[in-house]
Order: C-alpha cells, then sequence, then structure tokens
C-alpha cells in the first residue's frame, strides 16, 4: 500500500527538505560520536543552521526569521530525527521555543535585542522552568524576583534544562508575587552573562549525552526591568500555558518520526542480517512483528499529520494535542523498543542507531508535561 501524501508539504517544504538533508549530513552525522562524548553540541553547528535559515523558521522575517510556520518546524524536526539529528532536534526545540516566547510576548525592545541572534544562531537560548522541588508543577516555582531599585533581584535554582551550560539567554520562570500560585508568576529574560549566575554539574542523563542538561543557580542576580517579558507582572503562567499546546505538538510530531524511523532502520536490517541459514525478515514472527510497526507507523504518521494541519490553521484543540503528545511518545517507546530486540545483541550497542533511540527517546514521555499529567488533562473533560 502507497504510503499517502502529507496534505500540508508544497513546493516550498521540499526544497528545505533539501537543505535540510545536505546540511543533516554534512554538519551533523560524522559528529555525533564526538558530541556524545563532550557532553554538548558545538556552537558552530548553531551559526551553520543560522547561516542556512535552519533555526527559528516561524519567526517572522522582520525579527530574523524566515517567516514561516509550523509546518516549516514539523519538516526539519522529521528531518532530523530522519537522518539520526536527534541530539540537533532536541536542543533546537528548546531554543526555538525560547524564540517563541519573545516574539509572542516581548516589547519591541526585547524582540530586537534577541531575535535576530536566536535566528542567526549568534546565541543560543534555554527555558528556565524545572526546578529540583517540581516538574510539572509550575506554579509551584520556587526561584524568586524581588524588586530592587531598577529591576529584580532573582534567586533561586532550576535544573534539567536544555542548553543550560550554553545558553545565551533564558526564558526564566520566577515568582514575582511568592503569596499567588499562578498570578505571581512571571517570566524573565534573563542575560546568562550577569552576575551571580552559576552553571552547576552537567547531568549525566539516561540518553541525549550530546545535550548539555544542567543544573542552574542564581545567587543575588540583578536584572533590569525590561528583563520582564512583556514588562507586566503576573503573566508568566498564563504564557507558559499559551505556548505549551506548541511544545506539546512538536514532541508529537517528533514521536511520529521516530516511529518511522525504527520501523526503516529495523526492516533494512532484517533484510539483511542472517540467522540460522536464513534471513531474520524470512521469520514468520518477524514479519508478524514489522506489519504491526508498518500499520503502527502509519497511524502514527496520520496523527501528526492531523496536528500539524490544526495547528497550521489555528484551530488545534488543547485536548487533541494532550491525546498526540501521550499517545504517539508511548508508540515511539514500545516500538523503539520491539525494534531493538529484532536487532538481537547488536541493538544493545550505541554505535547502532536503534540502540541511541531507545536510550534518547525515553525522555519524550516525561517532558514538556509528563503523559501522566496529559491523561489527567483529557480526563477533566470526561
Amino acid at each position: 500500500m502507497p504510503v499517502p501524501p502529507r496534505p500540508w508539504m508544497n513546493a516550498e517544504l521540499e526544497a528545505l527538505r533539501d537543505t535540510v538533508v545536505r546540511f543533516i549530513g554534512a554538519e551533523i552525522t560524522p559528529k555525533i560520536k564526538a558530541w556524545s562524548d563532550q557532553g554538548h553540541i558545538d556552537r558552530d553547528l548553531w551559526r551553520r543552521a543560522g547561516d542556512l535559515g535552519l533555526l527559528c523558521t516561524d519567526v517572522a522575517e522582520e525579527h530574523g526569521g524566515i517567516g514561516g510556520d509550523i509546518t516549516h518546524e514539523a519538516l526539519i524536526s522529521m528531518e532530523l530525527v530522519r537522518g539520526g539529528g536527534n541530539c540537533f532536534r532536541a536542543c533546537r526545540s528548546i531554543h526555538v521555543i525560547a524564540a517563541h516566547y519573545v516574539e509572542a510576548y516581548g516589547t519591541a525592545e526585547q524582540k530586537a535585542r534577541w531575535l535576530p541572534g536566536l535566528c542567526s544562531g549568534e546565541l543560543i537560548a534555554g527555558m528556565g522552568m524545572t526546578e529540583p522541588g517540581g516538574g510539572s508543577d509550575l506554579q509551584n516555582t520556587r526561584t524568586k524576583a524581588v524588586r530592587c531599585q531598577g529591576g529584580y533581584l532573582v534567586n533561586g535554582s532550576k535544573t534539567f534544562i536544555t542548553n543550560g551550560s550554553t545558553a545565551d539567554l533564558l526564558v526564566l520562570a520566577v515568582k514575582t508575587d511568592p503569596k499567588e500560585r499562578a498570578k505571581g508568576m512571571s517570566l524573565i529574560l534573563f542575560d546568562t552573562k550577569t552576575a551571580g549566575f552559576r552553571v552547576g554539574q552537567r547531568l549525566d542523563k539516561v540518553g541525549l549525552h550530546y545535550s548539555d542538561t544542567c543544573e542552574l543557580f542564581f545567587d543575588d542576580c540583578e536584572v533590569p526591568e525590561d528583563a520582564l517579558l512583556g514588562g507586566v507582572e503576573g503573566r508568566g503562567f498564563y504564557q507558559m500555558m499559551e505556548q505549551l499546546p506548541y511544545e506539546r505538538a512538536m514532541i508529537a510530531v517528533a514521536g511520529a518520526a521516530n516511529v518511522q524511523y525504527a520501523y526503516d532502520l529495523t526492516l533494512d536490517y532484517t533484510r539483511e542480517r542472517e540467522a540460522f541459514g536464513k534471513r531474520i525478515i524470512e521469520f514468520q514472527n518477524t514479519r508478524f512483528e514489522l506489519a504491526e510497526i508498518k500499520t503502527d507507523a502509519l497511524v502514527s504518521r496520520l496523527l501528526a499529520d492531523h496536528v500539524i494541519e490544526r495547528m497550521r490553521d489555528g484551530t488545534a484543540d488543547a485536548e487533541v494535542l494532550c491525546m498526540a503528545k501521550f499517545w504517539l511518545t508511548d508508540k515511539q517507546s514500545e516500538v523503539v523498543d520491539r525494534c531493538l530486540q529484532l536487532f538481537g545483541g547488536y541493538g544493545y550497542m550505541m554505535d547502532y542507531p536503534i540502540g541511541r533511540l531507545y536510550a534518547d527517546g525515553r525522555i519524550e514521555r516525561i517532558y514538556g508535561g509528563t503523559n501522566e499529567i496529559m491523561k489527567e488533562l483529557i480526563g477533566r473533560s470526561l
């Protein structure tokens, strides 16, 4: 059965795909092992991506982007998966999300200061949300920003921060009114050159070893008043809730791409690998497994396409995005595990892409809101 064409693709996106594929082959594939060993991606990659217009593609041209939409971001994300570039996809996604906050809520001065550099790759961004005492419960943020003469004094800590040691900008969640929960939260555009800011250890993760995930500490960090995102206190929680659907959509799209990539890798391997005098694909169990996984890949693709179209049209339903996020990342974990089994002992080796998929993909069910939180949100409408 032929795979149906993607309804949102067009000639412009096909040209973008060609650029992305060449970029991955030249700049990412040869360096994955080195980045994994050193624990972070070389800064030069960001600049090269920016030179090609591959950062912040759905940011307006006037701010340094290419004026695209979510279809551009979805295509890049899927091609990074298919090309083995999940390492850059994870870091780039956080960078793009941070840029979205600046474009959506920033003042004219904030946009002019940060967006051109984020689009060109001269600057790298991170999201400072998660704290040692809590993850999904953002209203319980303990990092404080207390008013002082000319600005705010920031004190607290964050953990599990992607791009933590390389970021120039953090979209930082703080409490400007500790007596309140949601209404007491604000977002600050935090310049990491600020005195009192300190990067802790790079965290030793199960996967995504090429992503610098860190603890961050803020000790009497004085930031100017115009660092407050949008210039209004108390809007931070609502800004985060408005942007989470985009993040969850992109996680879902990547989940579907990873299902397809795992299937493609495994189909190729079982056609070539022999055991007991015949190719692995000739065993009935292998064909049954791959038949089910091929079906999973098609269903995942159709759900991802639905999400992309609804996001593009502005008709995305938050509940459906929660469904897509949890189902596609659960399906990714299930499929990758089944595929790894068909690789046998080689699947357990990190030199094989399926091994990296297994380790790297486990986080997808946790970040962007855990899958349990997704089900809780869906359950509220029952």
